[in-house]
């Protein structure tokens, strides 16, 4: 609960901040609590792929768009009535969606009924991998955890691409024409 506290208390101090900086620092704050989380969730290769990219790169790529920008936000035009409307309405139909699941932690659930027993009993005679976890992300679900990679490399060379911005080109000595 107390982590959960804090991430509320930032988010609502992201949505307050006028100062990119301190927004881009609290961005890095919510990801490694975020990180503390999933490990809470034991779901360590999540947190450290949340610590990684959500407050590792992200926070280096957003200071370096703070560099290229100014760093405070401009007054909005408008009231914010739509979009706080738009995210109650997306956060109750979250919400509502969690009524039908079963309750946490229960091992006879349909999540650990359907392929998490065949992964533990046949996971290391078929990958050689002793460790469940890193036999389901590397063999079994390998195009997948493949393309997630592909994704995050893409998206890190877009980002790279958008930064480096327009150079310009030094004048080099003219060239003559030779004619006829």
């Amino acid at each position: 609960m107390v982590l959960l506290t804090l991430l509320a208390a930032i988010t609502i101090g992201i949505i307050r901040m006028r100062n990119l900086f301190a927004v881009v620092v609290l961005g890095g704050i919510y990801s490694f609590l975020m990180a503390s989380v999933m490990i809470v969730l034991d779901a360590v290769d999540v947190a450290m792929t949340e610590a990684a990219v959500g407050a590792g790169i992200s926070t280096v790529l957003m200071l370096g768009v703070l560099h290229l920008t100014k760093t405070q936000e401009s007054k909005p035009k408008h009231t914010p009535l739509l979009p706080l409307f738009v995210a109650v309405a997306t956060g109750a139909a979250l919400v509502f969606g969690t009524f039908d699941l079963p309750p946490f932690g229960l091992a006879d659930t349909p999540v650990n009924l359907h392929v998490a027993p065949y992964y533990l009993e046949n996971s290391l005679r078929e990958t050689l991998v002793a460790n469940v976890v890193s036999s389901v992300l590397a063999s079994y679900r390998g195009f997948d955890t493949l393309g997630e990679t592909a994704v995050i490399f893409t998206a890190g060379i877009a980002v790279l691409l958008l930064l480096k911005g327009k150079r310009k080109l030094k004048p080099g000595p003219k060239r003559r024409r030779i004619g006829r």
